[in-house]
């Protein structure tokens, strides 16, 4: 067949700073002729011209196209399809995952109605760099707006979160909707300043995670925010609101426990539910929470409790601070060699230890530090095996630590029990006296 081939090849010249392949195709006939060879293609082995350009097209469609994309190519590339695209606008595209060469890439193919209505423009283009770039651009994007709405210290929503999603809460309430019901917990940490002022900003922000984790740990169901330096907002939502008095209780009590045996947060909290009758909004409801955790703020520091509180102050003022940087430097050192198991390690001058956060998480302990930890663990070991337990531990500190490990089962946070093995050591002193007693706790 006859083509104008000198207008042809100025526009496969033009065409080729923008494609990567260009076919001219006869409508009537499906006759085609490649104007720019490509190199996408060299394992199909394409002829440079052939009778059939729909025909073809299907052929190496099923051949070349993504098996996730091939039902959209066959659609698109229809001869019928392709004509009633361009039947409405000039140009018709689209874009697909093709398998060539070995490896995926990104294309977009464009059928060009050509101006005398009887030949189709068909180009090829490799857009893979295009959409590995755009990827990329989502992912920074999305990383900067997770970031402008994360706390850099506890890993939770911040305050910019929780105006948002208190803009939603608004929406929902101006909307009237009668079903809508949600609560607010709000919660403050206690005597984060003296702890700032006293043990400085280190163990503040050690306070803050450590409340955060608890209050997360309970409220399982529902956003959680830091919206201060010492505060946090809870909305309830699902589970949580209609246990919400449980879990309320259950917060004051772990808050009660960890003061009374120094070995993890203590919260002030308030909560509130909405009232369609009276709140307009969601700073309403959490006004009212805010003013109820100020009483129970006020209670917690009435009474015997400061008492105790000001207990706390003189154990921990007899712990220097470079054993504190001992015990961290020491269970650092013991983490780094336990090869995935949990860790821990006691200072056993002054009873106080740390414990591996992932065995915390997965055990419910109340801590990473605490005080008389060997009582506290010991209430999770399975009574049968509390003496096998207790013998192991005094042969290690008598200095038999290394001749076997310790099997026993302990309780896990969902209540079975999970058969450990515990590899011992003893730590001394110049004078021979156990200092650090520790050990690699793993799951068998």
């Amino acid at each position: 067949m006859d083509f104008e081939q000198t207008a042809l090849n100025q526009i496969a010249t033009s065409l080729a700073k923008h494609f990567d392949s260009l076919y001219y195709v006869e409508i009537k006939t499906g006759y085609y002729t490649e104007f720019l060879p490509t190199q996408m293609f060299t394992d199909l082995q394409i002829p440079r011209q052939g009778e059939d350009f729909f025909e073809l097209a299907k052929r190496n469609i099923n051949k070349s196209v993504h098996p996730g994309d091939l039902e959209f190519a066959l659609r698109s590339n229809n001869k019928e399809t392709v004509l009633e695209n361009l039947s409405r606008d000039n140009t018709y595209s689209v874009i697909y995952r093709l398998v060539t060469n070995g490896r995926i890439v990104h294309i977009r193919h464009i059928y060009i109605m050509c101006e005398d209505r009887e030949h189709i423009m068909f180009c090829l283009e490799n857009i893979e760099d295009d959409f590995r770039e755009k990827e990329e651009h989502n992912r920074n994007l999305q990383s900067a707006e997770l970031m402008a709405r994360r706390d850099e210290l506890t890993g939770i929503k911040n305050k910019n979160a929780f105006i948002e999603h208190s803009a939603t809460i608004d929406e929902k309430i101006r909307s009237g909707e009668k079903d809508y019901l949600f609560g607010i917990v709000m919660c403050d940490v206690n005597d984060l300043k003296l702890l700032n002022d006293t043990r400085g900003h280190s163990f503040g922000d050690e306070a803050i995670q450590r409340a955060s984790r608890m209050i997360c740990d309970i409220y399982k169901h529902s956003p959680v925010f830091r919206v201060g330096g010492d505060e946090f907002v809870v909305v309830l939502t699902g589970d949580d609101y209609r246990n919400r008095e449980e879990l309320l209780e259950k917060l004051r009590e772990e808050s009660r426990a960890n003061k009374r045996s120094r070995s993890g947060p203590s919260v002030a909290c308030g909560m509130s539910v909405y009232d369609p009758d009276e709140d307009k909004a969601a700073a309403d409801v959490l006004k009212r929470a805010d003013d109820l955790m100020y009483e129970n703020k006020k209670l917690i520091k009435s009474g015997h409790l400061i008492e105790e509180f000001r207990g706390m102050e003189k154990i921990e003022e007899l712990i220097p601070d470079e054993r504190k940087r001992m015990l961290d430097a020491l269970f650092g050192a013991l983490f780094t060699v336990s090869g995935g198991g949990y860790v821990y390690l006691n200072d056993m001058r002054y009873d106080y230890s740390r414990w591996s956060l992932s065995l915390i998480d997965d055990f419910g302990l109340v801590s990473e530090y605490m005080y008389h930890a060997d009582k506290i663990w010991k209430e999770y070991i399975h009574p049968d095996d509390m003496q096998v337990y207790e013998d192991a531990v005094n042969a290690a500190l008598c200095g038999e630590a290394e001749l076997k490990k310790i099997y026993y089962r302990a309780r896990r946070r969902d209540g079975s029990y999970a058969l450990l093995t515990t590899r011992t050591f003893v730590l001394n002193d110049s004078n021979g006296k156990a200092e650090y007693f520790g050990g690699i706790i793993l799951q068998q």
